[in-house]
């Protein structure tokens, strides 16, 4: 289990660094206004009219970097900073999430596939930590261990197709932002290129959680492939 632990650091580490680098870029460009001179909320109202959708609220929550899409009560959620802010970084948060309200709206199969899959991740999470401190405390080495075994390489596998599926809905949401901040008008130029970078490294952190992810499923899978010989 060592090298499961030497994996886990690695990765852990690594999504440390690539959040602290997107909170620097965050806070770099939330000092930067736009000449639209719009808030985040100003801004989510405004893309979602552009392409036709009256049906999703824009409300403000709690935290940093907590702003989110929930397709269940088409809500799209802002962090204060976000909600309230006239930056660049509160323009390209806000077009991301309505990104995702986008793609909602029309049906974009990437995010279909992965709010069907979510129920399916939450069970597989749940049977990870069950089937997992089992394996710890030595039922691995049981006549029960192979059926342990498989079954945690089931559930770190969904947990990888999940990650993977995230990262082309999440890239995609932020080509949208993206056009149709720079087709309003409402980043143009260095602010474009400030939402640019800022919705990139958004992006790295979810790369990073899918290769992590990735990397368990293949380090549990040669485990258990390689208990059988």
């Amino acid at each position: 289990m060592i090298t499961y632990y030497l994996i886990l650091g690695v990765f852990t580490l690594v999504g440390f660094l690539v959040s602290n680098r997107l909170k620097s870029k965050f806070q770099q460009y939330s000092q930067i206004g736009t000449r639209s001179g719009l808030s985040g909320a100003e801004v989510a109202v405004k893309m979602l009219r552009h392409y036709g959708i009256t049906d999703v609220k824009v409300q403000v929550g709690q935290g940093m970097l907590t702003d989110h899409y929930n397709p269940t009560n088409k809500t799209v959620t802002l962090s204060e900073d976000v909600y309230h802010g006239r930056s660049i970084a509160a323009a390209a948060v806000a077009a991301h999430e309505c990104g995702h309200a986008v793609q909602h709206a029309q049906a974009y199969s990437m995010l279909t596939l992965r709010s069907s899959l979510v129920p399916v991740v939450q069970i597989s999470s749940k049977l990870q930590q069950f089937l997992f401190m089992a394996f710890i405390i030595g039922l691995g080495t049981n006549i029960g261990g192979s059926a342990i075994m498989l079954i945690l390489v089931a559930t770190f596998g969904v947990t990888a197709l999940f990650s993977l599926i995230t990262l082309p809905v999440e890239f995609d949401a932020s080509r949208r932002a993206l056009v149709w901040l720079d087709e309003s008008n409402v980043a143009v130029g260095q602010e474009y290129e400030g939402a640019k970078d800022a919705l990139w490294w958004a992006a790295m952190t979810y790369v990073a959680q899918a290769l992590g992810a990735l990397v368990m499923f293949l380090y549990f899978l040669l485990s258990f492939l390689g208990s059988r010989d």
